[in-house]
């Protein structure tokens, strides 16, 4: 739902059409975020400043495009990277708490963490579609979308080859999609649907996609309806408050949890995420998460310490251990593009699955 956003098969958005604000841009595996490492003598950003950059963040990359290339939005970046060295943005690994009344009174969120927000961003798009026949922007890119949707069959295959083999392997990819169909996917804050396309596909039929927006819903039918895939089912359904019924085998999640941290109350919001979809994924089924706002490690340590909450730190202590863990780790895309930041090397993206116990 939230991310860096790409459209390389769509026309340019008509002239006047504003830009909408970026995530901030980590270095998934070093858990740092480009455009600040370290104090490096930077002045410490106001709450303001850290405000306007954090809603105009804009990153051109090999996953993102700017819409619009005026000067405020470099001078935004320059504050949010300031900002960043100086401490002001710490990861979600350090920043996660298990007590919904916790909260830091100094904890700043975003208005891509608002529901208002993507209200007005998706009732725009549907404007767009109906207007131009735009499909609106892909999160993380096609090239991101397109590999989740294939490394997520990869681990479908080797569940049904009866194996746990990394998704990255070279594995046979001979399997009848009539087996695909006993994996029912639910694709989380699934925006304009794409990625449920791109599953579609893969030869996945049981396919859901939910989001708290109506207008998201509206054009992700539209858009399954204009390109042939009228079997994608389509509700409005908040995650945090789901009323959804049924489990899936498979859940995925490209850029939810992004924005739900963004939320002012995002650390509690990402409890009651974790433990949303700890309910709504069958036991031993998948959840698969895409995220440019937290690394491979801050997830795993996320989904360690939601289900130290959850049973308790007693149970830990006493070494239960993982007859306890709620979510354990399974795999993870090694095949984006890596850079150098600070000495480090990581992607700029992750991907990241984990298997309900």
């Amino acid at each position: 739902m939230a991310g860096i956003r790409l459209t390389p098969e769509e026309p340019e958005l008509p002239q006047g059409t504003p830009p909408r604000p970026q995530l901030p841009l980590p270095v998934a595996g070093s858990g740092v975020t480009a455009g600040g490492g370290g104090s490096g003598g930077l002045e410490m950003a106001s709450d303001d400043e850290r405000s306007v950059a954090a809603d105009s963040w804009s990153v051109r990359s090999e996953y993102g495009s700017t819409l619009d290339d005026d000067q405020r939005y470099a001078d935004a970046a320059d504050v949010l990277a300031a900002a960043a060295a100086a401490g002001n943005f710490p990861s979600a690994a350090s920043d996660y708490c298990s007590d919904k009344d916790d909260q830091d009174p100094n904890e700043e969120g975003s208005m891509l963490g608002l529901q208002s927000y993507w209200d007005a961003s998706y009732s725009e798009d549907l404007a767009n579609f109906q207007e131009h026949g735009h499909a609106g922007e892909i999160w993380f890119g096609a090239d991101v979308m397109d590999t989740v949707a294939i490394w997520t069959k990869k681990l479908c295959v080797s569940f049904i080859q009866g194996g746990l083999s990394s998704a990255n392997d070279d594995i046979k990819f001979e399997v009848d999609d009539k087996h695909l169909f006993d994996y029912p996917v639910l694709d989380l804050g699934t925006g304009n649907g794409l990625l449920l396309q791109a599953l579609a596909k893969q030869g996945f039929s049981d396919l859901t996609g939910t989001d708290y927006s109506e207008g998201a819903i509206e054009l992700a039918r539209n858009l399954a309806a204009r390109d042939g895939f009228t079997a994608i089912s389509f509700l409005v359904d908040d995650v945090l408050e789901t009323k959804l019924d049924r489990k899936f085998k498979i859940i995925t999640d490209k850029g939810t949890l992004d924005a739900i941290g963004l939320h002012p109350d995002g650390r509690a919001k990402r409890v009651m995420y974790w433990e949303s979809i700890s309910n709504l994924v069958e036991p031993g089924g998948l959840v698969v998460i895409t995220s440019c706002n937290h690394t491979k490690d801050e997830l795993l340590q996320e989904v360690e310490e939601f289900g130290m909450r959850k049973f308790g730190q007693e149970d830990a202590d006493r070494g239960a251990g993982d007859s306890h863990q709620i979510f354990r780790y399974l795999d993870h895309v090694q095949t984006y593009p890596t850079i150098m930041f600070g000495g480090v090397e990581g992607s700029q993206v992750c991907t990241v699955a984990f298997q309900r116990a």
